[in-house]
């Protein structure tokens, strides 16, 4: 399982310009994710998120199997 946590968290770490189309499916607003300002730039990592996708990825896959 932990394969699909690092899958995930590296694919929303490369496709961070969609984050916002994202957020309207709650990628950003779980209570583990973690935003910060340096400057102008707002960072997002989205730690709870990639939890909870990784967790569903996962029973679809058992579902598939």
């Amino acid at each position: 399982m932990i394969r699909w946590v690092a899958a995930i968290f590296l694919g929303l770490s490369v496709f961070y310009p969609l984050l916002p189309g994202l957020e309207k499916l709650g990628v950003g607003r779980v209570p583990g994710d973690v935003r910060f300002r340096l400057r102008t730039i707002v960072f997002c990592l989205p730690f709870g998120s990639t939890v909870l996708w990784s967790a569903l990825a996962f029973l679809i896959a058992q579902l598939l199997k």
